[in-house]
């Protein structure tokens, strides 16, 4: 909800954007350290992940309920962000474990559906609240929801030991942390595929950071209209995620990311021309996003398999990687959008492009590996 209400939290607590531009980048930048973190569902195990990612979110959304100012809305945004880069990647892992890799990219996909149906059910409940009671609404209720979820997966996710500690890496102990990370970090494959993520990530937020803005300041649209906009952009995700579910198992994962690297290009290069209309606005955002969500799901199921003897800490650099993404993103996009919207969509199209280069270049290593 950060996105869409940008601009609403902005006026609410007395900053302007390009202060709150930086609460998203030190929030990014934070993320980026996820992979000291997520490693532990590779010791611990992935239960221990989930539920350790799912408690700093809690402790995220309870500190704005009693401190509502500038300052712990920033941390708020670091520990629910990294508290989601901790659970994503031992969740991840968790179904890297289970579901062979040519049945992978639909299993994934369908844990995707969470992140869109939030937008589609959840921002707009956001907006309602923040129109009619404040900035401040949604925070509690996201900690009673944040706890229910908590009680469930402590009763219903059956318990696990990583494999990780015991049979992959015997002997290493307390030194499996450095292990893997030193796995990851000298593995060129894994380091292409990470360049792929972290490329595609900026050429989304180029867009993603300044579209509730770019609305407010073309259209004039209210907070309600903002979170019915974020519910088109969850249409979209949902979509996306539902074409990487029908079609890159089929497609092979590297090909589908590929048309989507390129499918995002071109709807970025739309947005420009269709935003002369609210609705031509929308309908731009509907295949930025739809594109995009194809792209980034296409990443997670391929990356799961570069490094399986290090799988929980190989997501977990993955989603760093595209935590700082987001990370150069904000302050980029900031800067570009005075110069105006088209200047951002086709910043997007030149990030995308490279990370095309990144990801034929991964393509070329993982057929020589094989």
């Amino acid at each position: 909800m950060a996105y869409p209400f940008l601009g609403v939290f902005a006026r609410s607590l007395g900053v302007d954007l390009q202060t709150m531009s930086f609460a998203l980048t030190a929030r990014s930048v934070a993320g980026g350290f996820g992979p000291f973190m997520a490693s532990i569902a590779d010791t611990r195990g992935r239960k221990f992940g989930m539920l350790a990612g799912l408690g700093m979110f809690i402790c995220g959304v309870v500190l704005v309920v009693f401190w509502p100012v500038y300052p712990s809305l920033v941390v708020s945004l670091i520990l629910t962000t990294l508290g989601k880069y901790l659970f994503d990647p031992s969740m991840q892992a968790y179904l890297g474990d289970r579901v062979p890799y040519e049945r992978r990219g639909r299993t994934i996909a369908v844990t995707e559906f969470g992140w869109s149906l939030a937008f589609i059910l959840g921002v707009p409940v956001m907006g309602f609240l923040i129109a009619r009671h404040g900035w401040l609404a949604p925070f509690p209720l996201l900690t009673v929801l944040g706890l229910l979820l908590f009680a469930s997966l402590w009763t219903f996710l059956p318990n696990d030991r990583s494999q990780s500690a015991s049979s992959i890496h015997p002997g290493y102990g307390s030194n499996l942390l450095k292990s893997n990370f030193h796995i990851v970090l000298t593995s060129a494959p894994a380091l292409a595929g990470l360049a792929v993520g972290f490329l595609a990530t900026i050429a989304n937020e180029s867009v993603n950071l300044v579209f509730g803005v770019w609305l407010e300041d073309s259209f004039g649209l209210q907070i309600g209209a903002l979170g019915a906009s974020a519910a088109v952009i969850g249409i979209a995700e949902l979509s996306g995620e539902g074409m990487v579910a029908a079609f890159v198992d089929r497609l092979g994962k590297p090909r589908a990311l590929a048309i989507g690297l390129i499918s995002n290009s071109l709807a970025a290069l739309l947005l420009p021309l269709l935003g002369h209309s609210e609705i031509g606005a929308l309908v731009g955002l509907f295949l930025f996003y739809i594109t995009f969500e194809f792209t980034i799901v296409s990443i997670i199921p391929m990356m799961t398999e570069i490094l399986p003897q290090a799988r929980a800490t190989m997501m977990a650099f993955n989603v760093g990687a595209l935590s700082l993404g987001r990370a150069l993103g904000a302050p980029l996009t900031s800067w570009l959008y005075g110069f105006g919207f088209p200047i951002v969509a086709a910043a997007a199209v030149v990030f995308n492009m490279i990370a095309l280069l990144s990801l034929q270049r991964l393509q070329a290593m993982l057929a020589s590996r094989d």
